[in-house]
């Protein structure tokens, strides 16, 4: 069987099945672990996003020539400017909008985070971006626009870009020069599956009344990743009742939510399952009306992108 390697960084590791995870605690303290993403599925969600920005400009070319309403040396300094003004701003207004994702990483399956686990501010999304100008965009134009010019020019575009490559293999975390500036990281997308029978198998659903009851506001804090966290801590058979963990995760939801009333010793596990059940109730019922609540960001994230465009 593969050992899985060990790291300096005791957050950081590899499991089993060769992925490298990393654990965060954000402000709740309850501690998550994500699974960094392979440099094969950055690759795949780049490839894919400059697909769907150049297959814009060709629609845009295609309009401009059929209608005439530009001369053929104007349309391409059009589409010239237009790959400027469209590629930065597509890439930071996606991921401000979808939670740290482009069309191409909510294919592939990997978002970009905090690398301290808390939210993704606007300002470290664009950072991370505008420095793809500086480490791929500009250097690959001008590795084209050089055919022909000194040798040496050349060779320093490509040395460039090779170090562009290197710097994410070289690291454990797998983070470009732009990431590093930042403090992102591109991780794995977690699966918001929420199994069926879990609502009615815990604790909670043997008594035919609740013993706790959540008001909607307590309710419209959390989204489906959340609770998927949750399940996966229900689920987990190692975890016992009444142990330092399982209250530690008690009252940060508690403080969290706002929840005023004490859980008593011995009646954590109940909690966490009735407020699991009403969780998850409240999304689906959202859900039915529209509205995908992905994360305790969600809101606030769409605010900050309505705010900058």
């Amino acid at each position: 069987m593969k050992q899985p390697k060990k790291s300096s960084d005791p957050s950081l590791r590899d499991d089993k099945d060769g992925r490298r995870l990393q654990q965060f605690v954000p402000p709740e303290g309850v501690p998550i672990t994500l699974a960094i993403a392979s440099l094969g599925s950055r690759i795949g969600a780049q490839i894919l996003d400059i697909i769907f920005t150049t297959l814009f400009l060709i629609v845009v070319a295609l309009a401009a020539v059929f209608t005439g309403i530009l001369p053929f040396s104007a349309i391409a300094v059009l589409i010239t400017l237009l790959g400027f003004l469209l590629r930065t701003p597509y890439y930071v207004l996606s991921e401000l909008i979808w939670n740290g994702r482009t069309l191409g990483k909510k294919i592939t399956g990997i978002r970009v985070i905090n690398v301290d686990g808390r939210r993704l501010t606007p300002h470290q999304v664009a950072a991370r971006n505008l420095m793809k100008e500086v480490e791929i965009f500009t250097p690959s134009a001008l590795l084209f626009t050089l055919a022909g010019q000194p040798a040496l020019e050349q060779w320093l575009t490509i040395f460039w870009l090779l170090a562009v490559v290197i710097v994410p293999l070289a690291n454990r975390r797998r983070q470009r020069m732009g990431d590093m500036i930042a403090g992102t990281l591109v991780v794995d997308n977690p699966r918001s599956v929420l199994l069926k029978d879990l609502a009615v198998a815990g604790p909670a659903a043997q008594s035919s009344q609740a013993a706790f009851e959540f008001q909607p506001e307590h309710l419209d804090i959390y989204g489906a990743y959340e609770l998927q966290t949750l399940e996966d801590v229900l689920r987990d058979t190692t975890k016992k009742p009444n142990t330092e963990e399982i209250i530690k995760i008690v009252r940060a939801i508690t403080k969290r939510i706002g929840y005023g009333d004490a859980v008593k010793p011995g009646q954590e596990m109940v909690f966490l399952s009735e407020f699991y059940r009403a969780q998850r109730e409240h999304l689906e019922s959202l859900k039915l009306f529209g509205k995908v609540r992905e994360n305790k960001f969600h809101e606030h994230t769409r605010t900050e992108a309505k705010r900058l465009v």
